[in-house]
């Protein structure tokens, strides 16, 4: 039996660039096969900057918001069945939805029809609720969720997401070896779940960069199992990585910086030979100045273009959560209200000055 539902909820809409509203929308009806889910928490990333600010996935009206973690509010009868879940259980929800059926879903592409899933539907399709940025989201047929213990945190649980893409981005895509060398670089949120999913996935040595400013990330990824950290305002980078390899390059190099195009080109000089770069760090309208393809031509490098995270490592990165192996805890800096949506994007974003690592919205949080 569902709970009760209230007639409205509340959101928080992103109307143009820069520019986010509070809005009410009827609350969704639902029938054998989808659901309604109250949110917990909503966790924010680099993305949902870069969407703020128009330049990735610039569509509007749409809710933000591809990271949910709530509560099954109300479920249809084949739903419960397919999802496993009960009216109460706390979820996370994957972002990606696809209907099956269209040219994208046919050819294991992008889902077109569903236009981006989670966080980047428009609101004019029905029914409206399909962001985080709320008090409830329409859980669709199509939707993947993952049960968590009841127990779990929601701020803990939200992790699921940055951790999901540290097994996907570090591990998976470049298929990393035990024992293997692997250079990181960027500490955000992103960065430090992929020292804790190269950890658990054998690698032989962790080596993150930084700014100065990250000190405190920095030591956050020595604690997490980083072998070394190079604040990149004060050292040389490159000739760090060689000089930690032996003259070698790292095995893996994997940018998860935001805008910054130098890690690009450090990237291809600090790897070995034959070996592979991962680019996750969307760059928005920057570009890089000096690019040589001959850089990946003679020296055979493999360059891997990622954004989205595999079911197979969210589910790597639930179990890591559940377990409590990893105080991934502290990554959680700072949690807002629903109506301070663009604080709390800013604040991840280091506009204001704080150090913030993981930031989560909180829509029954008082402003």
């Amino acid at each position: 039996m569902s709970e009760s539902l209230p007639a409205a909820a509340r959101a928080m809409v992103q109307t143009g660039v820069r520019e986010l509203q509070p809005q009410e929308f009827p609350m969704p009806e639902f029938g054998d096969d989808d659901g309604i889910l109250r949110m917990e928490v909503c966790g924010i990333c680099g993305s949902d900057y870069e969407q703020f600010n128009g330049e990735f996935a610039a569509r509007y009206p749409v809710i933000p918001g591809h990271e949910p973690v709530g509560r099954i509010a109300a479920l249809g009868a084949r739903a419960r069945e397919r999802w496993g879940v009960e009216e109460g259980d706390l979820v996370v929800v994957e972002p990606g939805i696809r209907c099956g059926v269209c040219h994208g879903c046919r050819a294991g592409e992008r889902c077109i029809e569903r236009a981006g899933g989670y966080g980047y539907t428009l609101t004019d399709r029905a029914p409206s609720l399909w962001g985080g940025y709320a008090e409830y989201m329409y859980l669709a047929p199509p939707t993947t969720m993952h049960k968590m213990p009841n127990d779990i945190p929601p701020r803990l649980a939200a992790l699921y997401n940055p951790l999901g893409a540290g097994f996907a981005w570090a591990v998976a895509t470049p298929q990393l070896e035990v024992g293997q060398t692997i250079a990181i670089l960027g500490p955000g949120q992103r960065g430090l779940c992929s020292v804790v999913a190269a950890r658990a996935a054998g690698a032989g040595q962790i080596i993150v960069t930084g700014l100065g400013r990250d000190e405190h990330k920095l030591a956050l990824a020595r604690e997490f199992g980083a072998d070394l950290t190079i604040d990149v305002d004060a050292e040389p980078t490159v000739e760090r990585v060689l000089e930690a390899t032996g003259g070698r390059g790292v095995d893996v190099v994997l940018d998860v910086t935001a805008y910054a195009t130098q890690p690009v080109a450090d990237a291809l000089k600090m790897v070995r030979r034959g070996g592979t770069v991962v680019l996750a760090g969307l760059k928005g309208s920057h570009r890089l100045p000096e690019f040589n393809p001959d850089d990946i031509i003679l020296r055979q490098v493999t360059v891997k273009g990622v954004l989205g995270v595999d079911y197979s490592s969210f589910r790597r990165a639930i179990d890591v959560i559940i377990s409590g192996a990893v105080p991934l805890e502290r990554m959680h800096t700072h949690a807002f209200a629903l109506e301070d949506a663009e604080q709390a994007i800013e604040t991840l974003a280091g506009a204001t000055g704080e150090a913030a690592i993981n930031v989560t919205i909180e829509p029954w949080l008082e402003s």
